[in-house]
């Protein structure tokens, strides 16, 4: 696999990021606002967007696993790093870097639901088009994108490519 041709430059990214933090910041006006980012991928989109969130907000992060080394989910999730903080009656952003077949959302959303939050909504900055196979709710989305196999920006092949500054997609050599 090789990098193929951008899919969202770093100047889109900026921009739609200011986007989202501004209405953000209109929806959550006056409450306890907690952003959870999903690791390791969702670490550039949390601190970017969080940058852009005008209200004191406290952030927490989440590891969890259902691709192992493969580059399409197993469906089979596992917590491998739990929260720090304490969500009851709190507002929940869960902030997430790329939404595919929506299967390890489901099972976070679910996981944390139970755990009486005031509120518990997601953010992602892609939303990949027509592959979810559970029905999400996705109250803040950043792009919606095809179903290709993309890095950069957080999103990574075999832990390596996070740091591009762009999302591109990758493509067979």
């Amino acid at each position: 696999m090789k990098i193929g041709s951008v899919l969202v430059t770093r100047e889109q990214i900026s921009t739609r990021l200011g986007e989202l933090g501004a209405e953000i910041t209109r929806d959550y006006e006056g409450k306890d606002l907690l952003l959870v980012a999903v690791l390791k991928g969702a670490f550039m989109v949390m601190a970017d967007l969080a940058r852009e969130i005008r209200l004191p907000v406290d952030i927490d992060f989440m590891a969890v696993s259902s691709y192992g080394h493969a580059t399409q989910t197993s469906g089979v999730v596992r917590i491998l790093k739990d929260l720090d903080t304490e969500i009851a009656g709190r507002h929940v952003l869960i902030v997430e870097d790329i939404i595919d077949s929506g299967l390890t959302l489901d099972y976070l959303r679910r996981n944390l639901e139970v755990r009486a939050p005031a509120s518990l909504e997601i953010a992602t900055l892609l939303l990949k088009s027509g592959i979810q196979r559970v029905p999400l709710e996705v109250r803040y989305v950043g792009f919606e994108i095809p179903p290709d196999f993309v890095i950069g920006y957080g999103l990574d092949l075999y832990g390596k490519m996070r740091n591009l500054p762009h999302v591109a997609v990758m493509v067979e050599d």
